[in-house]
C-alpha cells in the first residue's frame, strides 16, 4: 500500500469504506416496475434529470429531448407534454402544493413557475444570462416550495448558494460560498423542507447533507449518507434521496439515520446509472430519473 499514489490509496479506502456502510443498511422492501411508464410509440426519453408527483400520483418528468415535459397518470400512461423549445437544459421539476410547476433550467440560468395548465406564471433570472445577484443564478439545479408559498432555488453548477425568495419572487435572502466548511457548498444540486420548515441540501461534491433553518442558519451535516443528488421528504417526515455517486436511494429519518437502502449500480430494471432526481407519490412508490439511462424508474412498496 506504501508504494501507491497517495490519491489512489485514499480513493481506495472511500470505496471500500462506502461498500462496507452500504452492505450494513438494511434493504428497502420495494420491487421495480419495469413496464412503467408506456411511452407512445416512437417517443424515448434523453438524458432525464426530473421528475415529480402530484396529490393524483400523475407524474411529471423534465427530460432533454422532444417533448420535454410530459404527464403521466398513475398507471404510466401520456396524459400531455409540453414545453418544446422553452428549454436550454432542463434540470429540476417540483410541484407545490396548488399544483404549481416550478422548473430549473441550468444553462439558461432560469427558474420557471407555471400554473397546472403549463402557462408561464413567473421568471426568476434572465435567459442565456448568469450572474449571482438578487434576480439572477448561475446554472441553478433545484426548488424547495414553503407552505406559506415562499421558495428556496439551490445555485447551483455556477454558483454555491441558496437562494429564498417570498410567494411573489421577491429575493428575501442567499447564504452560502464555494468550499467545505460549514455553509459552504460545492454543487448544491437538490433542496427540499421537512414540516418544521427546516432546509435540506444536497452539497453533492462535498458528499454530504446539510441541514439549515429557514433563514440560512447552519445546524447540521451528515457526512455518512454518500452524494445527495435528489431529495424527497415524505408527509410522515422520512428523507428519500438518490446518491447520484454510488447509484443507490437511501432512506433517512430526520436525524439523518439510514433506514434503508435501494438498488445497485448497472443498466437493468431495477439498477440505476447517475440517479439524478426522485419522488415519492401517495402510495409511496419512488421514481427515480436517471441520467445515464435516459429513464424514470417506479419502484413501488412490496
Amino acid at each position: 500500500m506504501s508504494d501507491m499514489p497517495a490519491r489512489f490509496a485514499f480513493l481506495l479506502l472511500l470505496m471500500i469504506g462506502a461498500i462496507l456502510s452500504q452492505s450494513s443498511f438494511p434493504p428497502m422492501n420495494y420491487k421495480v416496475d419495469p413496464d412503467w411508464p408506456r411511452l407512445p410509440e416512437g417517443w424515448n426519453f434523453m438524458e432525464t434529470p426530473g421528475v415529480a408527483v402530484d396529490s393524483r400520483e400523475h407524474v411529471f418528468v423534465f427530460h432533454r429531448g422532444e417533448h420535454p415535459i410530459i404527464e403521466f397518470d398513475r398507471d404510466g400512461k401520456v396524459v400531455r407534454s409540453w414545453g418544446d423549445r422553452m428549454f436550454d437544459r432542463p434540470h429540476g421539476i417540483r410541484v407545490d402544493a396548488e399544483g404549481n410547476f416550478w422548473l430549473a433550467d441550468d444553462l439558461a440560468h432560469i427558474v420557471v413557475k407555471m400554473d397546472r395548465t403549463g402557462r408561464v406564471r413567473m421568471v426568476l433570472g434572465r435567459k442565456g444570462q448568469k450572474g449571482e445577484t438578487n434576480d439572477s443564478f448561475n446554472r441553478p439545479t433545484d426548488i424547495a416550495v414553503a407552505p406559506n408559498g415562499d421558495f428556496y432555488v439551490s445555485d447551483g453548477y455556477g454558483n454555491s448558494r441558496v437562494v429564498k425568495f417570498s410567494k411573489d419572487g421577491r429575493f428575501l435572502r442567499a447564504w452560502g460560498k464555494k468550499g467545505s466548511g460549514e455553509g459552504e457548498f460545492n454543487l448544491p444540486h437538490s433542496v427540499a423542507l421537512d414540516r418544521q420548515g427546516r432546509v435540506y441540501v444536497g452539497d453533492r461534491e462535498n458528499y454530504r447533507m446539510q441541514v439549515f433553518d429557514g433563514d440560512g442558519k447552519f445546524l447540521h451535516q451528515w457526512k455518512h449518507v454518500g452524494s445527495p443528488w435528489g431529495i424527497a421528504i415524505t408527509p410522515d417526515q422520512h428523507i428519500i434521496m438518490c446518491d447520484g455517486h454510488n447509484n443507490r436511494i437511501l432512506k433517512l429519518n430526520l436525524e439523518g439515520q439510514v433506514l434503508g437502502v435501494l438498488g445497485s449500480p448497472g443498466r437493468l430494471p431495477g439498477q440505476l446509472d447517475f440517479s439524478h432526481h426522485i419522488a415519492v407519490g401517495p402510495s409511496g412508490s419512488i421514481y427515480v430519473a436517471e441520467i445515464k439511462n435516459w429513464r424514470v424508474q417506479k419502484f413501488v412498496p412490496r
